[in-house]
C-alpha cells in the first residue's frame, strides 16, 4: 500500500512538472517563434496544432521518463539520429534567439561581412555538433 503510494504521488508531481515545463518551453519556444517559422518555411501551417501537441508530449514523456528513470537502449544508430533531431532543433532554437537579439546582424555589420554568413553560421553549428557527438562518444 505504501509502495503504491509513493507511486501515485511520483506520478502527480511527474505530471505537474511535465505541465509546467512543457508550457513553459512552449510558451519560449513560441515567443521567438521557432515553431510558426519553421512551418512557414516547410508550408505546413495547417499542421500547427499537431507541432504543438509534439512539443507538449516529448515534455510529459521525457519528464516521466526522468522521473521513473527509465532507459531507452538506441544503440549507435540511434544515438547518432538522436543527436541529428537534438542538434537540428538545438540549432533552430540558437538562431531564433540569436535573431531575437539581432546579434548576426550587429556582428556581421562590424566584422564587415557581405557574404558567407550563412556559412559562418553553418560552421558553428557543425563544430558544436561534431564537438558533443566525440564528447559523448569517447570519453564515456
Amino acid at each position: 500500500m505504501i509502495l503504491l503510494g509513493k507511486y501515485i504521488l511520483l506520478i502527480i508531481i511527474g505530471l505537474a512538472g511535465a505541465f509546467s515545463v512543457a508550457g513553459g518551453a512552449f510558451s519560449f519556444v513560441t515567443m521567438i517563434g521557432v515553431i510558426p517559422r519553421l512551418a512557414a518555411k516547410t508550408k505546413t501551417i495547417k499542421y500547427m496544432q499537431h507541432y504543438e501537441t509534439a512539443v507538449i508530449l516529448g515534455g510529459v514523456l521525457s519528464n516521466f521518463m526522468f522521473v521513473f528513470q527509465m532507459r531507452v537502449p538506441l544503440g549507435a544508430i540511434g544515438l547518432i539520429v538522436y543527436g541529428g533531431f537534438t542538434g537540428a532543433y538545438v540549432g533552430c532554437l540558437s538562431i531564433a534567439i540569436a535573431e531575437v537579439l539581432n546579434v548576426i546582424p550587429i556582428i556581421a555589420q562590424r566584422a564587415r561581412l557581405q557574404i558567407g554568413i550563412s556559412i559562418i553560421v553553418v560552421a558553428f553549428g557543425l563544430g558544436k555538433g561534431f564537438g558533443a557527438f566525440y564528447q559523448l562518444w569517447w570519453n564515456r
